[in-house]
């Protein structure tokens, strides 16, 4: 997998959308997702095709007459774990620091989000105590 390949937020945007419609055809992906951002089916395919050289897309034939299919090369949990990743080292220094600041400040999360954070927290908590 091309981990260390960084990409861009509109690879980012269009790698989620491919990974909660998988198996999805270039044509299904253009007319719906590329539409919406005056993007041509033929930039779709490159799209999809870069990602697919990075290692973050597969592609295989389709039943229907062969059309070309694409899926995300893992599950889409560890493609977020991923994007994060990228996010955390690319754009805060590799410090989660900025990243967790701005959760404590956001008004943003509810109360489902706010049990979820601090449960994550008490994990690291204990596996520091380990």
């Amino acid at each position: 997998m091309g981990k260390n390949l960084p990409i861009g937020d509109q690879e980012a945007d269009l790698l989620r959308y491919v990974s909660d419609r998988a198996p999805i055809s270039v044509r299904d992906v253009a007319n719906d997702w590329g539409t919406d951002r005056g993007l041509a089916r033929t930039t779709v395919l490159t799209m999809m095709e870069r990602l697919r050289k990075k290692g973050f897309l597969n592609r295989e034939k389709g039943d229907a007459g062969g059309v070309l299919r694409y899926s995300p090369a893992q599950a889409k949990t560890d493609l977020l774990r991923s994007l994060i990743q990228d996010f955390v080292q690319n754009r805060l220094g590799g410090s989660v620091t900025p990243f967790v600041a701005y959760l404590a400040e956001s008004s943003d999360l509810n109360e489902s989000e706010v049990a979820q954070l601090r449960q994550l927290v008490e994990s690291l908590e204990n596996d520091g105590a380990a």
